[in-house]
């Protein structure tokens, strides 16, 4: 079990609801922006990325595609390809407008994730207090940055988008190495959207066998939240979504995520997605045994019968309520005598009956 700002992670626990706008945001004041947004819908976290493209992309012409929303009404979408220096340079802060950030979500009542892929950035984040750091699915055989973060003993959060089941199992091995164990793995969709066929969420089924101890979680990279409501329902303990002020603007992720009208409704069908799963037991409550009492049946005398006969011989109804003698106890009672006449209609009741003839 995994606890952040006072809230478990894990079995038997609601689930754990992060908004991710680190791809996102374009700047200081609408990352700000955000995090009020994720606060009023009743987020537990909000998660960011901290990056340098001057030191993460060698090749400033490397180009990256996505898609971006044309038109609500009709759906229509487009494919745009830049470089992707200038795609990250968009939300790139300074570690003081990161610590402005951080300030904010604090006062908002929001645990505070990063992305981090340097050991420069992943010290800035414990100085400042982030609750967990989420290691990239490209930096999951990246093993010395994985016994980095371990040795913080950190919150870390695994992507695991484009790994195989060996690779994520050695990636927690490292952790583990390190003796940490606060560790939740996530199944993460490549792609921005991600396509249905490459969603694969019986992985989560997967990924609770092969780490029963740990707590495993979805990324959706999928417009809506049908994706979220199945997570949910295989045990997935955290899900992260992404979020937007406007699902139109033309950048990486946008055409996926959540806009403010949309937050509140994802966490609140999520909740009610819980509520309706239940219990692996069937616990009945007084209302539904009462329910259950009205449309079963119970045994009715059909027509008047003398004291003396044998009830498999006597004339009987099964009808509802049944609040008299179950039906399912009739094969029981068959061979009982009838301790009395009883006119049409009559409820039978156990006091009617008797086991030796003329008793």
């Amino acid at each position: 079990m995994i606890d952040i700002s006072g809230k478990k992670i894990g079995n038997g626990e609601p689930c754990f609801i992060t908004f991710e706008a680190g791809p996102t945001h374009s700047g200081v004041e609408s990352a700000k922006r955000l995090i009020d947004h994720a606060s009023a819908a009743g987020a537990s976290a909000i998660k960011f990325q901290i990056t340098n493209p001057d030191r993460l992309v060698a090749n400033r012409q490397q180009q990256f595609s996505y898609n971006v929303l044309v038109n609500r009404e009709t759906g229509e979408e487009s494919t745009i390809s830049e470089p992707l220096y200038d795609l990250l340079m968009r939300r790139y802060l300074t570690h003081n407008q990161w610590r402005e950030v951080k300030a904010h979500a604090d006062k908002r009542g929001l645990a505070f994730f990063a992305t981090a892929g340097f050991q420069e950035d992943i010290e800035f984040l414990v100085s400042m207090g982030c609750a967990s750091i989420k290691v990239a699915s490209a930096d999951v055989t990246h093993l010395p940055l994985l016994r980095f973060v371990a040795g913080t003993g950190m919150v870390i959060q695994l992507d695991t988008g484009n790994s195989t089941l060996g690779e994520i199992e050695k990636a927690v091995d490292t952790i583990l190495g390190e003796g940490n164990d606060k560790i939740i793995i996530h199944q993460c969709p490549s792609g921005y959207p991600a396509r249905i066929e490459s969603i694969n969420l019986r992985i989560i089924t997967t990924l609770k066998q092969m780490f029963p101890t740990l707590a495993v979680a979805f990324s959706d990279h999928t417009p809506g939240w049908e994706m979220d409501v199945a997570a949910v329902a295989l045990g997935a303990h955290l899900l992260e979504k992404t979020i937007t002020e406007d699902r139109t603007t033309r950048s990486v992720e946008h055409i996926m995520s959540l806009e403010p009208d949309d937050m509140s409704r994802f966490i609140q069908t999520i909740r009610s997605v819980e509520i309706a799963l239940g219990n692996t037991r069937r616990l009945m409550s007084q209302e539904e045994r009462d329910k259950a009492c009205m449309v079963r049946r119970s045994i009715f005398i059909r027509e008047e019968v003398t004291a003396g006969t044998r009830l498999s011989e006597s004339p009987l109804e099964f009808r509802r309520p049944g609040n008299g003698i179950p039906v399912e106890q009739y094969d029981f009672l068959s061979n009982a005598y009838l301790r009395n006449d009883l006119a049409a209609g009559h409820q039978l009741r156990l006091a009617d009956l008797v086991w030796e003839h003329g008793k």
